[in-house]
């Protein structure tokens, strides 16, 4: 007598949730459907619309997956805890890549993701910002950090590479009398030992802060 078949747990929306995310990091957002997802629990296409509706409830629900993992401690003065924020957000995004074009563009934001604005504003209003006030820190740090992490994942190296080398290849050899200003700021900091374009991120968000 063949041994019983181990019982796969029972498959709950958060489960789909969960290995939708985890899919979608693989291999982006544009190619998930709900067949490959399907495929990744283990179950046909079909038995998933038991704890999702459809592709665009499923995808609320890996945009409010992200929303959760954004810490945020509305308690902390408003400077400090929107720092912790913007860092977090920030750490999200990298970790999900597909998700800067998502977050703020669903018409049904989910428990998580409505939470965390309202959160982040209550901070704000708490510590005396108006509504107007709050509402433009609010646009103006998402806009920093959504588009710092934009240009993070485009640049041709990472922090890891030898930047040095990547100049090289990048930048013509005459560089200093064509564009000095250029050869300067890749001389004098770019290839400077310990560079890191993560590094610019505390820079900025110093600024946006004051």
């Amino acid at each position: 007598m063949a041994p019983a078949r181990p019982k796969r747990p029972p498959l709950t929306r958060g489960a789909v949730i969960a290995a939708g995310l985890a899919l979608a990091d693989e291999i982006g957002i544009e190619a998930l459907s709900m067949r490959k997802l399907g495929d990744a629990v283990g179950v046909e296409a079909m038995s998933l619309y038991n704890h999702v509706r459809n592709k665009d409830d499923l995808l609320d629900g890996l945009v409010d997956a992200v929303f959760a993992e954004i810490r945020f401690d509305a308690s902390r003065p408003w400077r400090a805890a929107m720092h912790e924020r913007a860092h977090s957000a920030r750490a999200a995004l990298l970790r999900h890549r597909w998700a800067v074009g998502l977050l703020d563009s669903r018409t049904n934001p989910a428990p998580a993701t409505l939470a965390h604005h309202d959160s982040v504003l209550g901070c704000l209003r708490r510590s005396g910002f108006t509504v107007e006030q709050a509402a433009h820190t609010f646009a103006l740090l998402d806009s920093y950090t959504y588009g710092f992490v934009i240009q993070e994942v485009a640049l041709p190296f990472d922090d890891g590479d030898d930047v040095a080398a990547v100049a090289t290849e990048i930048l013509p050899t005459d560089m200093g009398e064509i564009y000095p200003h250029l050869a300067e700021l890749t001389a004098e900091h770019v290839m400077q030992v310990g560079y890191s374009f993560s590094s610019e991120f505390d820079w900025g968000l110093a600024v946006v802060l004051d």
